[in-house]
């Protein structure tokens, strides 16, 4: 299907690019050909590579010289890194709730949220469930009220998001198993005992990584088990 996009807007093109790497119809190490995007997108090569080049900086888009743009393949070290570090970062911004003077706010959201994650465990609804995981977390950072640590979460679920989205094509998403998550996470919440929710955090990234691995290696190496 062909798009039309203004030519002086490269974010708009950023962003057409990013939902196709995200939900699949650009797979992983697969070819960024300019031409072919100015086909699709009807607007010419210089906004289109400012868009890639965009994709380059947020790490969802790979350049070599002589062989161009390509959507970027993890590794497993990758895969493990992007997951470890977003959880250490949450982990801090659940320590750091500890410099607030009241958390009434912030529970309040959190129940809101634990109470519908709750509410869809059907497997049609993997993706929800998956946004108010997020969201969930998203919640904590935000109450930081920290931009920094705001922006560099928000840069990880960007790389994360791909992946993400392959899991729920596998139907590989561990759905019962990350809603106890949530809500063990959240019965220490309440008592304020910070440090434990932290490390839940943790543990429940470690616990999911091999899904997602497995996921990935499933979709990009589907005749090798294990991610190159």
């Amino acid at each position: 299907m062909e798009m039309k996009a203004p030519a002086t807007i490269p974010y708009f093109l950023q962003e057409q690019i990013k939902r196709m790497i995200v939900d699949g119809t650009l797979r992983p190490g697969q070819p960024l050909r300019e031409q072919e995007l100015e086909r699709r997108f009807g607007t010419s090569r210089s906004p289109i590579r400012e868009a890639l080049r965009l994709l380059e900086l947020s790490g969802l888009v790979t350049h070599a010289q002589r062989r161009g743009f390509r959507v970027a393949l993890y590794s497993e070290r990758e895969i493990r890194h992007l997951y470890q570090l977003r959880a250490e970062l949450e982990s801090y911004a659940i320590i750091r709730l500890a410099e607030q003077s009241t958390l009434a706010p912030l529970m309040s959201e959190l129940e809101e949220l634990l109470a519908r994650l709750r509410a869809c465990l059907s497997e049609a609804a993997e993706q929800e469930r998956l946004e108010l995981i997020r969201a969930f977390f998203n919640a904590i950072v935000r109450a930081n009220d920290n931009k920094p640590l705001e922006t560099a979460v928000a840069k990880l679920n960007d790389r994360c998001d791909p992946l993400r989205h392959i899991v729920l094509r596998r139907k590989a998403a561990p759905g019962e198993q990350m809603v106890e998550g949530v809500g063990s996470i959240m019965k220490v919440l309440k008592d304020r005992d910070l440090s434990r929710a932290a490390a839940m955090r943790r543990e429940m990234t470690e616990a999911i990584l091999p899904l997602i691995l497995q996921a990935y290696a499933a979709e990009v190496y589907p005749e090798a088990s294990t991610i190159v």
